[in-house]
């Protein structure tokens, strides 16, 4: 999937806005404490009205638990994002789980796995 510069410049914007209301814990009554979440990435749609934000709780914390809060402040969250953040627009705000960690750990489980290592080392006997 590729990407416009407006919409890795928006979306870095408003990734580094929600990370500093989330360190800073201006929402509150969130069911999750904000600042044990993190903000990998934020992607864009390219209209500019939909902000998809990968979210990470600090220490693999209940993910499920965390996506529900932070829909459930979608409204504040929204609100404290528009005094940071200048566009014409403001995106609706989407939440899901960061997956690309697990995807990392789950590749290289599968890399050490007896059956690759087996061909990757007969693949190097050929080339020698």
């Amino acid at each position: 999937m590729t990407f416009s510069q407006r919409q890795l410049r928006v979306g870095e914007l408003v990734r580094h806005a929600l990370s500093d209301i989330f360190m800073r814990g201006d929402v509150h009554g969130l069911a999750v404490p904000s600042h044990l979440v993190t903000v990998p990435e934020v992607r864009m749609s390219p209209d500019l009205k939909v902000a998809t934000v990968l979210v990470m709780p600090l220490g693999g914390g209940d993910r499920a638990t965390t996506v529900k809060a932070l829909e459930a402040s979608r409204r504040e969250l929204k609100a404290e994002l528009s005094k940071r953040v200048e566009l014409k627009f403001l995106p609706d705000l989407r939440f899901v789980i960061d997956t690309r960690y697990d995807d990392d750990d789950r590749i290289n489980a599968l890399l050490d796995s007896p059956d690759v290592r087996k061909d990757v080392e007969d693949g190097t006997e050929d080339e020698a």
